[in-house]
């Protein structure tokens, strides 16, 4: 009997008589394959890739630019407004906190100008007797059922006292406004600018009244003429004194009438003016008038 011849085992061949490539020599062929040539006349599937990333990159880098200049311009017009809004402050009333130039005029003018009108300097005035009702509200509890003569009142304009439970509003009044509203905004830190009708056409008076129209001047500051009949001698003012400048416990009285002294008292007894320099006693000096 012929033995049988053994096979030689050749490269491909596997344990047990098996031939064929193994797995790991597959993996290595195919990672030895190189990708296949560009087609003629056009990009192979990996130049396409590459191509598209390009374009993709070259999209994002340009809208990146328009949203940095869609930024740019807004903060530019943000800056454009605020230089504006700030420029115009600054010319009309300076900056917050300091005084223009007409005003630091004034100021320095109203030493002479007080002497030139017969002012009296300002002067303290006393509480109203009794001082429990120096800041009672008429027709209210604790208070006066209707307000008492001008003449019971411890100065003439009043100082303080027994006042209407509303305020004036500032502002100029063409004629003699309610007294007992005027009494009560002065307890709220106003200033009342009075004067004798009789220099309602003086150059002096108009010079005032045009000056504290402006808005940076207005503060709680009221200019009205003192003139009530029915009150006799307490309804008008001092005889002589052509202005009666009035804040609470606080008054100036002067011969003519004079912007740079009236300015002066704003200045340091009107709690509402823009700049800081309050000198006087109201009892409610940050609550509005109207």
């Amino acid at each position: 009997m012929a033995k049988k011849r053994k096979r030689r085992a050749g490269p491909g061949s596997r344990p047990g008589g098996q031939t064929g490539t193994s797995t790991k020599d597959r993996v290595y062929e195919a990672s030895a394959v190189k990708p296949a040539p560009a087609t003629p006349g056009g990009p192979n599937r990996l130049e396409r890739k590459e191509l598209a990333r390009r374009q993709r990159e070259v999209i994002r880098k340009r809208m990146a630019r328009r949203r940095a200049a869609r930024r740019a311009g807004t903060w530019i017009a943000v800056a454009a407004v605020a230089a504006v809004v700030i420029v115009l402050i600054a010319q009309s009333s300076g900056k917050a906190g300091e005084l223009n130039g007409e005003e630091k005029r004034l100021l320095a003018q109203a030493p002479a100008a007080a002497t030139a009108a017969g002012c009296s300097g300002v002067k303290t005035v006393p509480p109203y007797n009794p001082s429990s009702e120096d800041r009672t509200h008429i027709g209210t509890a604790g208070g006066p059922a209707t307000m008492p003569p001008l003449s019971s009142y411890q100065s003439q304009p009043p100082a303080s006292g027994p006042h209407n439970p509303t305020p004036l509003a500032a502002g100029q009044y063409p004629d003699p406004p309610p007294i007992d509203q005027a009494i009560h905004s002065l307890e709220h830190g106003a200033v009342i600018i009075w004067y004798d009708p009789a220099a309602l056409s003086t150059k002096a008076l108009t010079d005032l009244q045009t000056f504290f129209v402006k808005k940076d001047e207005s503060g709680k500051v009221i200019i009205a003429p003192y003139n009530y009949p029915s009150q006799g001698a307490a309804g008008k003012l001092p005889t002589g004194k052509q202005m009666v400048v009035v804040a609470w416990h606080r008054m100036e009285t002067c011969s003519k009438v004079s912007l740079p002294v009236a300015f002066d008292f704003v200045y340091h007894y009107d709690s509402g003016f823009r700049v800081r320099d309050y000198k006087g006693e109201a009892p409610e000096p940050t609550t509005p008038i109207g």
